[in-house]
């Protein structure tokens, strides 16, 4: 018996203002399967999986999350964004910022049951910042916040993990952290939708959706990156992937932040 469909996306556009960034995106994920998300920074990624967890209207076309409209199980969808400034504002430690990956199951008010504290406590320690629970985020380095906010989408327990450049300012150790909690939460039936831009982390994935202000190539990253559909996603060839095939570098690295928050 095949998998259930834990996203099915048809002919979508998707963009700001009803304007597309990306337009005619059809991608189909199962549960426990991993889509990467490829492209420069300004490709359209973080439009495409915003408007998947329903933080963006789509412009035009069809998406389905876990059988429903996105955002409508968002006990379920666990979303890790690209800026994480919550808590630093708000002065939280560690343990606080982890334990919101609890929220949608529980409400804001809710009470947290000693199973709710054991997955906290279980999800720092995989992403080795348990001896870190007390201290202020604010006080944490950068690599450090990242891998607190990872704890969070795994402390979601959820069906689908949606996350824009979760491997930002992570060292190797903290990679391989990453890496492995994801693969766990794939063994458990869980979907992982993950935006990079570095190559590495597609090499893996059941599919890759190569991005670069339109769609190059969508489908098992065997086929889709080829190197005609890497040079026009990165525009440089260099050096080999392991296993065989090209590694593709990004030679540009620019940081297309707008003040209205579009995409990076």
């Amino acid at each position: 018996m095949s998998r259930p469909a834990a996203i099915r996306v048809e002919g979508l556009a998707a963009g700001y203002d009803g304007a597309a960034v990306i337009d005619d995106v059809s991608v189909e994920l199962a549960a426990g399967e991993t889509l990467a998300v490829l492209g420069t920074n300004g490709s359209g990624k973080s439009t495409f999986v915003t408007t998947l967890v329903g933080l963006l209207p789509p412009v035009h076309g069809e998406v389905r999350v876990l059988g429903g409209a996105p955002g409508a199980s968002p006990a379920r969808v666990a979303y890790l964004g690209q800026i994480n400034g919550a808590g630093i504002a708000l002065r939280l430690r560690a343990r606080d910022v982890v334990t919101m990956g609890r929220f949608a199951a529980r409400g804001l008010t809710g009470r947290m049951r000693p199973d709710d504290r054991a997955l906290v406590a279980r999800s720092m320690q995989r992403m080795g910042v348990a001896r870190l629970a007390d201290d202020p985020v604010a006080e944490l380095s950068g690599g450090q916040r990242q891998r607190v906010h990872i704890a969070q989408a795994l402390a979601w327990r959820a069906d689908l993990l949606v996350l824009d450049e979760p491997t930002a300012g992570l060292d190797v150790a903290g990679r391989a952290l990453m890496l492995a909690a994801l693969e766990e939460e794939r063994a458990r039936g869980a979907a992982v939708v993950m935006c990079t831009h570095d190559i590495r982390d597609a090499t893996t994935a059941d599919q890759a959706l190569l991005l670069a202000g339109r769609v190059v190539a969508c489908g098992p990253p065997a086929t889709a990156m080829t190197r005609d559909a890497l040079m026009a996603t990165f525009g440089l060839v260099l050096g080999e992937l392991p296993g065989g095939g090209e590694l593709v570098m990004d030679p540009v690295h620019r940081h297309d932040h707008h003040g209205d928050g579009h995409d990076s």
